[in-house]
């Protein structure tokens, strides 16, 4: 658990009692992101926000244990706090079966819809609303990268856990995607920390043509381990976010998630000035990032195609 920290708007929000300092409340399944917490301030300062007077933000980390999530998220509540700001599925499911009336902002639900936090897109219909990052659309799109880096594969591994709701149906897009290229997909299922060793040996001595990783709370933890087994197996690897790639893998590709956490501070001032969620349409990513890692190809013996190259958001070079 972390200790909470004071932002102040200039003038007090509507909608809150008269002298009353309102609460946000930031539940992560890890350990406080440095970047994406400062990217929501960011986006508190850019609406005017000064530290010091009418807003306290609340940090409770469940510090990479899912399980301490519910008991966290009841804490939120009792606190009362005003507004709960909830990044990926585990901690917006938490969130909302902890409560039904406080609102609950996303930053980067993969599928807000089909986890059943929110009747649809347009029209939220509960305390829910926010940002989605469309995970589940672009799995596809990796899997054509893939093709694109490496011409000719036909077989391609893909780690995830199928007890987390947005993974599956993660699986299931990539699933299609591959029929529809010719590509047959290795599922490797990892559940829990005593999975991940099975799924990585298996991809050592399997030696797929590429690798797609779907990183969660649990892998997260794991990315150099699983970048670096990668190379070492010479298998190309890509994952949804930029971190993967700064930690060795090959190439990332997905919303950028910073910029959702800056975009979720207009969601927290609109409730605050009295907006009810329900009324609030849930916004996609307009900003997508591409990350090679041009180290990790070299040690791979890839040439990334300059059609490729010339798309990237961030090269990371040697």
């Amino acid at each position: 658990m972390v200790g909470g920290s004071i932002l102040a708007g200039p003038i007090a929000a509507e909608g809150q009692q008269a002298g009353r300092i309102p609460r946000v409340a930031i539940l992560w399944s890890g350990a406080p992101s440095g970047p994406y917490a400062q990217a929501f301030r960011q986006g508190l300062r850019e609406l005017g926000y000064v530290e010091g007077k009418s807003i306290v933000l609340e940090d409770r980390s469940a510090e990479g244990r899912p399980d301490r999530l519910p008991g966290l998220a009841t804490e939120l509540v009792r606190l009362k706090v005003d507004v709960i700001l909830a990044a990926e599925s585990d901690t917006i499911l938490a969130a909302w079966q902890a409560t039904k009336t406080i609102p609950i902002v996303m930053t980067a639900s993969g599928d807000p819809v089909g986890i059943g936090v929110v009747a649809s897109l347009a029209h939220p219909g509960g305390n829910v609303t926010g940002l989605s990052s469309i995970t589940t659309q672009l799995a596809g799109k990796r899997l054509e990268l893939v093709r694109g880096l490496v011409p000719g594969v036909t077989r391609v591994a893909f780690v995830w856990n199928p007890d987390n709701p947005v993974q599956a149906m993660m699986f299931s897009e990539t699933e299609v995607a591959a029929r529809s290229l010719g590509v047959q997909l290795q599922s490797l299922k990892v559940r829990g920390p005593s999975e991940l060793e099975g799924a990585l040996s298996a991809m050592a001595k399997d030696r797929p043509g590429a690798l797609i990783v779907v990183v969660d709370l649990l892998l997260f933890a794991h990315m150099r381990r699983i970048a670096d087994l990668a190379v070492t197996s010479k298998v190309p690897a890509i994952a949804q976010r930029k971190e993967f790639a700064e930690a060795g893998g090959l190439m990332t590709y997905g919303p950028s998630y910073s910029d959702l956490f800056r975009r979720a501070a207009t969601y927290v001032d609109k409730i605050l000035k009295g907006v009810k969620p329900a009324d609030l349409p849930i916004e996609q990513p307009t900003k997508f990032e591409l990350v090679i890692n041009l180290k990790t190809a070299k040690a791979l013996g890839l040439t990334i195609p300059p059609s490729v190259l010339g798309r990237a958001d961030q090269v990371i070079d040697p």
